[in-house]
């Protein structure tokens, strides 16, 4: 394969870079804090949280957007009771935190993050002991972090597009805030030129790791974000626009989308999520990559759209639980273990962290989609053979579901 002129260009960073890490940590600290309780959507500690938001929007020198003068776009949602969902019911006010930088461009770039979480795990938890605080240091006291360091990059950055920044609420509950934006957006939503989505950034790994989630929603992602990753990052990409994070809602409005993501750890959505356990350097470097990629695409214009397979209409319904937490960025043949949840199928049959499923019963599993395609086959009470791959030997363990 040759490549084009064009493509083979090395690609000049920008000489400002984010270098101050301490004010990563400030604001993982503050937001992670016992005393705003999880940030909750709709309590005082998520109001607390937005509070300090837009303190650090001021700070940083954005200003207000004229629909939002106090930098708040307030809602209320009226969420009736569902039998098939576990999402609290009852009215909830809560508000998106909007800053913007307007060069006078006729395009907007939009960078987010949601700055919610769990507060005491009521809803979505997978902490198995007793109530205690969420603080949710990596999810996502690190995207928001992250966004303020893009936006005091962004002051430095070209002229070319209008810049907002948009933290919202409620994405723990089903995307509630990004989805209020599009539906009620104070821009026509045709001058976006792409959303870029930090929703859990804080956890790099030594080998470092970064998931990429919507390169198929415009035919210029793969080269840009090949040709900025000076770092060294390794990429791990997906296609889809669609996935469980705010980018979702800005993807179905045919807007561009990349969700950027160090991957999954055993603290998520736990108490134990805590700012400790944080990579700072690993936000400091994420957030370099992100700002050269708007740089590297400044002079391209309005970049354009495409359609993605939507790999969430594949995924099937499961009656059975191996209660295991998957790598999502494991990258190699079959689904790799990175956590194991105590009491269930999987422990009791000693799988552990680590090892790497290649087969289900008569199913293979290569990725994560077969994985999750195998396991919506099996029903209660079955007793099946999984084949995985510990420290390069092939097992077999018998697991009752």
């Amino acid at each position: 394969m040759t490549m084009s002129c064009k493509s083979s260009k090395k690609y000049i960073a920008p000489s400002y870079s984010i270098e101050n890490t301490e004010q990563i940590k400030k604001d993982i600290l503050f937001l992670s804090d016992d005393s705003l309780e999880g940030r909750m959507v709709g309590t005082k500690g998520e109001k607390d949280a937005a509070a300090y938001c837009i303190q650090r929007f001021k700070e940083i020198g954005l200003s207000p957007m004229p629909t939002f003068p106090e930098y708040l776009q307030n809602f209320t949602l009226n969420i009736k009771p569902n039998p098939h969902s576990f999402t609290p019911t009852g009215n909830f006010e809560t508000q998106n935190v909007i800053g913007w930088i307007n060069n006078n461009s006729k395009n907007n770039i939009i960078i987010g993050a949601h700055y919610d979480h769990l507060g005491y795990g009521h809803f979505g938890s997978l902490w198995d002991g007793k109530k205690e605080i969420h603080n949710g240091a990596d999810d996502n006291s690190s995207g928001t972090s992250a966004v303020f360091a893009l936006a005091e990059a962004m002051l430095n950055a070209p002229k070319n597009n209008n810049y907002i920044f948009i933290l919202f609420a409620g994405e723990e509950m089903g995307l509630w805030g990004s989805n209020y934006y599009v539906n009620n957006p104070n821009i026509d939503l045709k001058t976006v030129n792409y959303m870029l989505n930090l929703d859990m950034v804080g956890r790099m790994k030594e080998n470092k790791s970064l998931a990429l989630n919507g390169t198929g929603t415009s035919p210029l992602w793969n080269e840009a974000l090949d040709k900025v990753n000076l770092e060294n990052f390794k990429l791990i990409k997906s296609e889809s626009g669609i996935g469980p994070s705010d980018h979702t809602s800005f993807y179905i409005n045919d807007i561009p989308v990349i969700h950027f993501f160090t991957g999954q750890h055993e603290d998520y959505h736990k108490p134990t999520d805590d700012a400790y356990k944080v990579n700072y350097k690993g936000i400091q470097s994420v957030t370099n990559y992100v700002f050269r990629l708007v740089d590297y695409l400044d002079g391209k214009g309005k970049i354009p759209f495409s359609k993605t397979k939507d790999e969430s209409q594949m995924t099937p319904d499961f009656k059975v639980t191996l209660g295991v937490m998957p790598d999502y960025l494991f990258d190699g043949l079959g689904m790799r273990i990175d956590g194991v949840k105590e009491g269930r199928p999987a422990f009791k049959s000693d799988i552990k962290k680590g090892d790497v499923v290649i087969q289900m019963g008569p199913h293979e599993v290569k990725d994560m989609m077969s994985y999750m395609e195998a396991l919506g086959k099996i029903e209660p009470g079955s007793e099946i053979k999984v084949t995985i791959i510990r420290e390069g030997k092939t097992m077999e363990k018998m697991v009752q579901f």
